[in-house]
This record gives C-alpha cells, structure tokens and sequence, in this order.
C-alpha cells in the first residue's frame, strides 16, 4: 500500500493527554468527513476542522510507496539520538483511512511509540499504543475505546455526561476554536470545575506559536 502524507514535522505535541511531548507529527492527507476545501463546509459533517489536509505539498509531505519508506522518512524527521524516546502521531484528516498493520510495524521497528488522533467512525487496528478519539456530531461514531476521548466542546449533539461510562481512561474537554473561542472555553471551565471527571485541554501549540 502506498500512502499519501500532507506533511511531516517535528514539534511538540499541543493538547491532551500527550501535551507537551517532542513528536514527530505525520499528517496524512484526506478525510472521511470534509473534503478541505471551503465551498464545501457548509455540507460537511464536520464544519469546524481548523486543518489543511489536502494533498501532498506540505513540509515533509509527498506520496510513499511502502510501509518502509514512511517509516524511515518519520525516523529522519525525529534526527534525534535518543532512541527510547521516540514518538510519532498518526493525524489528518482522517489518519485511519491509511494507517494500517504494516506501517504500523514498520514505524515500530524504527523504536517509535505510536499515538493516532482519529475521529472514530473507522475501528482503529491493533497495535496502536496511544488511541486518542475526538467524535464529531453527525458522524457514525464506531470506535468507542481508547486511551483518551476529547471532546471538541460545544457540539450540542454531544452531551459530555453520557460519555464517561466509555471505555476511556481520560477525558478531555477542548473548546472549539472560531469567533466563540472565549465563550467556549469559559463553558469547558465551569464544566470540568463541576465534573472533575473531565480535563480542559487547550491547543497549547497556537497559544505559543509552533506548529
């Protein structure tokens, strides 16, 4: 299988459970719930995607023709020493339509512990070590395991109580971001103090300006 990347880079992980990691982000192009591109938000399932997943021109980015390929090119972005270390995040778009169980040995035997941020409306294969899940309203939500749910806050579909039954072991609250940004975040405050079950999670890494 041959995989299609926006873009690879080496940065700090910006928000749940994993902030504040080193981390090579491998952004995968494509997504099962917009296309990208503007004149189709409106129609989209998700309408607050604040990505650029289309194609393959981003840094980094480009058409891999294997499993091995990708792995090594991740492993040249990391350019890091220490081996034990090592840790890739699988996003997009939607980075489940292209993850499947030989990219996922692959960037194993390179020594990378693998997390992925998925939307859940593709059951995530075996072997993943991090699986971070944010469901988006409208969406055939099938994946509902992992080690963390973050919840984009406020989806008015979504009620954040019915969920901590979930098989989780963390919740996050993040505010969505747009013209309500404040507003939003100053609900996920009030909600978390309230239900202490739920962690705020910001995307530290607009807050300080990396990527």
């Amino acid at each position: 299988m041959s995989y299609s990347v926006k873009e690879l880079f080496h940065t700090l992980q910006g928000e749940g459970g994993q902030a504040g990691r080193a981390a090579v982000f491998c952004r995968f192009s494509g997504c099962n719930l917009w296309t990208g591109r503007e004149a189709d938000r409106e129609k989209a399932t998700c309408r607050f995607c604040d990505t650029d997943f289309i194609g393959t021109d981003g840094d980094g980015g480009g058409r891999f023709a294997d499993a091995a390929s990708l792995a090594r090119a991740i492993a040249e972005t990391w350019a890091l020493p220490e081996h034990a270390q090592r840790f890739v995040v699988f996003t997009g778009g939607e980075p489940l339509l292209q993850l499947d169980a030989a990219l996922i040995e692959a960037v194993h035997l390179e020594g990378f512990m693998i997390a992925v941020e998925s939307n859940g409306t593709i059951v995530a294969p075996d072997g993943i070590d991090w699986l971070c899940i944010s469901p988006k309203a409208g969406s055939e939500w099938i994946q509902k395991s992992g080690h963390e749910l973050k919840l984009v806050y406020p989806q008015p579909e979504f009620d954040p109580a019915d969920m901590t039954a979930l098989d989780f072991s963390q919740f996050w609250l993040q505010p969505m971001d747009g013209p309500d940004r404040i507003a939003n975040t100053d609900a996920v405050v009030r909600y978390c103090l309230a239900h202490p079950r739920w962690r705020l999670s910001l995307q530290t890494h607009k807050l300080i300006g990396i990527p």
